[in-house]
């Protein structure tokens, strides 16, 4: 989350009078985040005797508004399937994507709880929990959406970053471009494919204490292998800040996620090569947005380097018993 777009008072009482939500009491912008802009509304319903919380993003330009509707209705068939996320929030005319300051924007239900800074190895167990429950409940979601932070996606990042690469680190380009050929060339195939959410870090969850409230931020979900996702939540979660590895957060994020959605032998087998997928994915993202900064958005850009150690410690595996895992987490 971040705030690239100021919508002034006119603007934003003639918004929320489309709605069924009571006057405004206040809009404050979030800092965190890095894609689209978002406020904290509060509004008061008439007799009610405390304001109502709500998220209001607009959607900046890397989103497609031609993706909304896919985000959207998503995060509804989640909600009506059991799974603690945003729900959009329809106006009087029944619609919930609407216009505001020129960009597409929603209002969407606000999830109590907090991020966890240093994630605890129970609540990587519980995010292991809900991502499988959210696989299964996305199971039959009838839209789709391809992922466009595959493997093309990486290339166009890399190639709008190579020429400023060394800026951040001298011939990064070189590892950079070795790295993507490699994947490219064994990346696995023919794993189970689903709806996942692509983007799922700590400050994507939110917990009261070590209880798991919810999933936010579907912005980037899409149709891709189902053990990508946990790929991504490896490199997300179970490195600490002075980028060692914890075995015990890895342990307890994969085995509860099998103890509801069990891995077959060849997702298991994978795992290594999807988290050096992943960790180039984020460092590739990261790179781009160092180099191409908005000074005026209040979000401060995160160091990509971050991921050239995660993706270096991935290059070192020689198989899933690297992460302390053995056969026994793999299905037939």
């Amino acid at each position: 989350m971040a705030v690239y777009t100021d919508v002034s008072d006119e603007e934003l009482q003639a918004f929320a009078a489309q709605y069924d939500l009571g006057a405004v009491v206040s809009c404050k912008g979030i800092a965190e985040g890095v894609e689209n802009t978002n406020y904290l509304l509060q509004t008061l319903p008439e007799g009610a005797e405390g304001p109502d919380n709500y998220i209001l993003t607009l959607y900046e330009k890397r989103v497609r508004p031609a993706d909304l509707p896919f985000f959207l209705g998503l995060m509804e068939h989640l909600a009506a399937n059991g799974i603690s996320c945003p729900t959009p929030i329809h106006g009087r005319d029944g619609v919930a994507l609407r216009q505001l300051c020129g960009k597409p924007a929603v209002i969407v239900s606000f999830l109590s709880g907090m991020w966890p800074k240093r994630p605890t190895a129970q609540q990587c167990g519980a995010l292991g929990t809900a991502l499988a429950k959210m696989h299964i409940a996305g199971a039959d979601f009838e839209m789709s959406r391809a992922n466009n932070m595959a493997f093309d996606g990486w290339q166009i990042l890399l190639d709008a970053s190579r020429e400023r690469a060394g800026e951040i680190l001298p011939g990064l380009a070189e590892t950079l471009t070795e790295e993507l050929t490699y994947l490219e060339a064994n990346w696995p195939q023919d794993l189970p494919t689903g709806v996942i959410h692509a983007d799922l870090f700590p400050d994507n969850v939110f917990f009261l204490g070590d209880n798991l409230s919810g999933l936010i931020d579907f912005y980037f979900a899409c149709n891709d292998f189902l053990a990508y996702d946990l790929a991504i939540c490896l490199n997300a979660w179970c490195f600490e800040s002075d980028g060692s590895f914890n075995i015990t957060k890895t342990r307890a994020l994969l085995r509860r996620y099998a103890e509801v959605r069990p891995l077959n032998a060849a997702e298991f087998a994978a795992l290594p090569l999807l988290a050096r997928g992943s960790a180039l994915r984020f460092l590739l993202t990261r790179l781009y947005d160092k180099l191409n900064h908005d000074e005026e958005a209040l979000v401060r850009p995160k160091d990509p380097l971050e991921f050239l150690a995660r993706l270096r410690f991935h290059q070192t595996v020689d198989g899933p018993g690297a992460y302390g895992l053995d056969e026994t987490l793999a299905g037939a």
